[in-house]
């Protein structure tokens, strides 16, 4: 899969975030979560060497993300 090089949104399984490349900062990315209980809440992630990640990388991550995300509070503790 290609790169994403400009912002998306994606959805994972179920939920559904955005995704900004850091336009100074490659290989860098900001993440969203826009059905999440804080539309501002999210994370950042980077690649070691810098290297552009594809969807199915992002996809990873987000669920990594969630996979520590606390049911109640919809925050990672």
């Amino acid at each position: 899969m290609a790169p994403v090089e400009h912002p998306v949104q994606l959805e994972v399984d179920g939920e559904l975030f955005e995704i900004s490349p850091r336009p100074d900062q490659s290989g860098a990315y900001d993440y969203r979560w826009l059905s999440g209980s804080d539309s501002g809440y999210g994370f950042s992630a980077a690649s070691s060497d810098r290297t552009a990640a594809t969807l199915t990388d992002h996809e990873q991550s987000i669920r990594d993300f969630l996979s520590q995300v606390a049911p109640k509070t919809g925050h990672i503790e």
